[in-house]
Formats: structure tokens, sequence, C-alpha cells
């Protein structure tokens, strides 16, 4: 079924855009503060708590991830299980997470996944595995293994982060790795948490990594005093970003440069939820500023950067699958070293996934049971 998006909505569906449940802990997000482009909106599908998606080349086809551990391959017309996805820890923000195609998939078939994974005890940490992927007939996965491992595992079931993104030469495989709400581990260069770490396709420490001399996990870290980082991904220019939450406001978009401290949890834009003051960013030079930030959160679930020719005037922008009530899409302008939001477009509901298609098509995931996978484009006339 089709709709449009007006480019512009009433009081009332403003206030119906708002009613989605928020993320806990964090405060909705104000109005949308442009909606000015209409898209046609087709439901393809619906997925039980959807996190991530990828296009296989040509776009006919996608892999979709399920929290609870299911992995989904979308033919075009039915909804496939691929059979040989890794056992994860269930729960709470964990379960399994990203997925991206190597950057030779054409030729090896090889895929990047990333999950919860428990431990010993009630501990639990991110990993990530790579497999080959087999379709025809019945689709699996083949040689599954695991090439990286959060260190150490801790208790609880938040902040695993990790989002992966491949350079745009394909030599490095970057990972999102958040604090596990422990805090100080994303200034610990001890433990990979509350880091931006930078590998090889195999998972082994890039060469020339900025603390490679200190050994050990300190010799995967590419940045570090980040939080919970749910979306990586390189402009058209080649530099890399990072979205992440804040706790009680403070979400960030970061410029990520090799070395660079970004001073969590040290320093927010946001406080404490119980209500107590961190010091802001302005207070202490020494670390990195975010590009962007939002008080209150949109509460980011992923984002792209839009290169696609549907909607040629989003050339370069930052499009944002918002999480927080009226959130939506956000899309932000992009010059060199700055960033402004430039508008929302506020959804039904809490969006966690977005990606582009190669027809330049925005295809969206949303949050929860029931989710649909929506395709936006132009509407016709």
């Amino acid at each position: 079924m089709t709709k449009p998006l007006l480019t512009a909505l009433s009081p009332l569906a403003l206030f119906l855009a708002s009613c989605g449940p928020s993320v806990a802990g964090d405060s909705p997000a104000p109005p949308a503060s442009e909606v000015k482009d209409a898209f046609a909106i087709t439901e393809v599908a619906k997925f039980n708590e959807p996190w991530a998606m990828t296009f296989l080349p040509g776009g006919k086809e996608a892999l979709i991830t399920e929290k609870s551990g299911k992995l989904k391959l979308w033919d075009g017309a039915a909804v496939l299980d691929v059979a040989g996805a890794p056992t994860v820890a269930y729960g709470g923000q964990g379960g399994l997470g990203e997925v991206i195609l190597a950057p030779d998939f054409a030729r090896s078939g090889m895929i990047y996944l990333s999950w919860a994974e428990a431990g010993d005890g009630e501990t639990r940490g991110a990993a990530v595995g790579r497999a080959k992927l087999v379709r025809g007939g019945v689709p699996r996965l083949e040689g599954l293994e695991v090439i990286w491992r959060q260190a150490p595992k801790v208790t609880g079931r938040g902040h695993y982060s990790h989002r992966l993104t491949f350079s745009p030469d394909g030599r490095h495989l970057f990972v999102a790795s958040g604090d596990r709400q422990k805090f100080t581990p994303a200034q610990d260069m001890a433990q990979n948490l509350g880091k931006v770490l930078r590998l090889l396709p195999d998972g082994k420490p890039a060469p020339g990594n900025p603390f490679a001399a200190q050994g050990g996990v300190a010799a995967e870290v590419w940045s570090l005093g980040h939080r919970n980082i749910l979306a990586l991904a390189f402009d058209p220019t080649g530099k890399l970003w990072d979205l992440e939450h804040g706790p009680a406001g403070g979400d960030e978009l970061n410029l990520v440069k090799p070395g660079q401290n970004y001073g969590w949890p040290e320093v927010s834009d946001g406080d404490h939820y119980d209500g107590r003051a961190i010091p802001r960013h302005a207070t202490r030079p020494e670390f990195a500023k975010a590009a962007l930030g939002w008080t209150p959160v949109i509460a980011p679930g992923n984002m792209i950067f839009y290169t696609g020719k549907m909607f040629p005037q989003w050339r370069g922008q930052a499009l944002i699958a918002g999480l927080a009530k009226n959130s939506g899409v956000v899309r932000v302008a992009v010059d060199g070293e700055t960033a402004r939001e430039v508008a929302r477009h506020p959804m039904d509901k809490r969006i966690r996934e977005i990606e582009q298609a190669p027809d330049g098509a925005i295809w969206l995931l949303e949050d929860g049971k029931d989710a649909r996978m929506l395709r936006l484009s132009k509407p016709k006339g």
C-alpha cells in the first residue's frame, strides 16, 4: 500500500506522529523543524524487532537481522530464513545486530555480522563474525567465524553499539564498540569498550593505528571517549562520522579522527538520568567537540550519506533514522567538518534503520515487533 507524506502536516498529524514510545531515559525530540519534500511510502514486508539491513548487488534482495537472532533474506517477494546465524545473548539492547557485505562480496559471497555474545556468569559482550552467504534452495551461512570481541565481557545488556562499516577502499573494517553502560572503560586503553576500532578484514588490528605501540587491545583503537554509537558511516569525501546516544540530552554527530578523544564520560552536553550534571564539552577543550548535538535527543538508529539520483537535492546529506518522538528521518547537511540539521520528516513509528537502494530510493525499518520495511520514493505526479 502506497501513501504520500504531505509537504505540510496539520497540528493533529504532528501530534499523532509524536505518539510513538520514546527511548527509555531519553527526552522526546522537538517538532519537525521542516518538512518540505513528499515521499511515496510503500510497505514491503514485516519483521520482528529488526535491527539492520543491507542490499545485495542489484538491489532486488536484502539481508535483514532480527534482534532475537534470526537472519532474513528478502528476495523481492518473500522473506526467507537464513540458516547458520550465530547464537545470540538476546535481551535489553542485545541480540543480532549489524549486517554488511564484504567489499568483494560479488566474488567471495562473504558477509559480516555483529551480535551480543554470552560470557561466563552473567557477562556479555559484542562479537563480530564473517561467513559466506549461500543462496539457492534454503539460504544459509557457511564457515561462520568470530573475528573480534569486546574485551572484557561485562554485566548488563546495554550499549553494545557494534555498528560496522568498511573504508571506501575496502581495506579496513571499522567497528563501533559501546561503553556497555560502564562509563570509565571509554577512557581506559586496556579495554576496547567506548571506542571506534580500525581492523583488517580478518579482524586483526590495522597497521598504522594511532595507539599501535601500546599493544593489546589498544592497537585496535582509532578513537576513544565514545558512549553508545548507533551509526558509523563515511561521507562522499571519505570522512568517517559517527552518531551516538547521549545520556539525558546530548546526542552527538562526530567527525571521527584518528587518535582523538571525544570525552565520554568526562564531558557531555547531556546530564545523567538522575539529574546529576556532567561537565560540558566547552569546559574541556582538550576533548574533541561534536560537530552537531541534540538536546532534546533524536535517539539515532543509524545513518547513511545519500548519493542517489531519486532525491538529487539531498546528495551528500546525512539521513538519520530517529527513534525518539517526532524524529522520523532527520536530514543533516555537512560542509567540510561542520554540520547543521536542515529538515525532519516525521514518521508514524520509531525508525531503527535507514538504507539507500541502488535506484536511489530510501528504505526504512521500523523498530519493535511487527515492524514494517518501507520504501520511500518520489510520488507520481
